[in-house]
């Protein structure tokens, strides 16, 4: 018989103690290590080809000529161009922001191209399937099969038999293999199901898409390893209330990161939107201050945003600072370089900002848009409607330059701006666009005298 191993392994980081502790020496969480039991087999190791041997890298065959169009455009944007042989992608979101529904939309269209697809779900029965399959039109074709299981080695055996072009799973936490006696959704039978999987994935060169719970932090549950694993991870993000949502790759070992692409979601599910630029902008007030334009570098794709703030009177002792779509140390810090260089008053006033429609912008080329929307609204001086910024702030109030520049003004240029302030070094080389007027600013004076002279 095979010897049965205890242990304590932490539900949130993974890690593994011979004893129960109430707190985690790694993640300091209370309360989240838990008794598992797994077989000493060893049974659950795997090898991707045996009988390989090393190769020259230059000896090696391309796979990049091989990549499979999913026909779901920005989803084909996010993944580099399209789906690579063998290559594992972990797709993580909130409860009910659209992440199976994305897949089976995409993977319907797929199976109607002549693909043959596995969806594999161990959260919905088959009829529940095609009852979802119906409303998103992606019933019809032969070649989308469905399949109810929990069992990773059941899974295993059917790909084997039935060979498909493409693999879902929905969702991994659901997943259990029969070699580790825990429950499913345990960080062991996370990383022994995910490694089977992936393993399956490299033998047969074949996409695997795995659907991942995420945690109260928004982090996909299970231990960190489990992203480590994968090639590329893509986190599904979307704000209560708005129908807009953000499929984000934060890791792709094929193409880029912090890659975007903008669904629409309806009641017959996801519809891309090719324009966001204009989705995002097309409710701006006209006239408003403390709005104001900024263009930003999405991976490859330009996307002009909205960058609104409120500096109001502070009418208690400590003044409130809110922010939502960018980050708030950034804010407190524009916050403090706004007052030292540019001699306003802001220590005593609320100050809320906020990125219209729900995006949340990482970059820093944001940084003048934040500055120019706080002294828009604190000089009750709105902004030209037709003037756009971009451009990151040193601690010294200067103005530093940013990338792909060029790209940013052609996209102000498709929806109408007349107007571009910009960092002043970015000037250099820079090529004309036709109808364009550039400003280029060194510091946030020189800023605040071409927008609001």
């Amino acid at each position: 018989m095979a010897r049965v191993k205890t242990i304590y392994v932490c539900q949130e980081c993974g890690h593994t103690s011979p004893k129960w502790l109430g707190r985690c020496p790694d993640c300091d969480k209370w309360n989240t290590i838990v008794e598992e039991r797994e077989s000493g087999t060893g049974k659950g190791f795997f090898q991707l080809n045996p009988q390989a041997s090393p190769l020259s890298i230059s000896g090696v065959g391309s796979i990049a000529e091989k990549r499979v169009q999913t026909g779901v455009e920005e989803l084909d944007r996010v993944l580099g161009g399209g789906m690579v042989p063998g290559a594992c992608v972990l797709v993580g979101g909130d409860p009910g922001i659209g992440k199976s529904t994305l897949l089976l939309q995409a993977m319907g269209g797929l199976a109607k191209n002549g693909h043959n697809v596995l969806y594999v779900s161990g959260e919905e029965s088959m009829s529940q399937i095609r009852l979802r399959g119906e409303r998103l039109g992606a019933v019809g074709s032969g070649n989308l099969f469905v399949w109810s299981e929990t069992s990773v080695e059941r899974i295993i055996d059917a790909v084997r038999e039935t060979k498909p072009e493409v693999l879902v799973v929905d969702s991994i936490q659901t997943m259990h293999t029969e070699e580790i006696e825990s429950s499913p959704g345990s960080v062991s039978q996370l990383r022994e199901a995910s490694l089977k999987l992936i393993t399956l994935a490299k033998s047969m060169e074949m996409p695997v898409f795995l659907i991942g719970h995420v945690t109260k932090d928004g982090a996909i549950a299970g231990p960190r390893v489990l992203e480590h694993m994968v090639d590329t991870v893509l986190y599904f993000e979307g704000r209560t209330g708005y129908i807009y949502r953000i499929l984000r790759a934060v890791k792709n070992r094929f193409g880029s990161v912090m890659e975007i692409g903008v669904f629409e979601m309806k009641d017959s599910g996801l519809s891309e939107v090719r324009n966001p630029s204009e989705v995002f902008l097309q409710e701006r007030p006209d006239g408003a201050s403390g709005s104001c334009v900024m263009a930003s570098l999405e991976g490859t794709r330009v996307v002009l945003v909205e960058v609104q703030a409120l500096v109001s009177k502070a009418f208690f002792g400590v003044p409130r600072r809110t922010v939502v779509g960018v980050d708030y140390n950034k804010v407190i810090l524009l916050i403090a370089v706004l007052e030292k260089k540019a001699n306003l008053s802001l220590s005593d006033h609320d100050i809320f900002v906020k990125v219209a429609g729900g995006i949340r912008i990482e970059e820093p080329a944001v940084d003048l848009a934040i500055a120019a929307s706080l002294i828009s609204n604190h000089l009750e001086k709105p902004i030209d409607q037709k003037t756009f910024v971009f451009g990151e702030v040193g601690l010294a109030g200067e103005v530093r330059a940013i990338t792909q520049a060029g790209h940013r003004i052609k996209e102000g240029q498709k929806l109408g701006f007349k107007k571009c302030v910009m960092p002043k070094d970015n000037l250099k080389g820079l090529a004309p666009v036709s109808g364009v007027e550039y400003i280029g600013v060194a510091t946030v004076k020189e800023a605040i005298g071409a927008l609001f002279d």
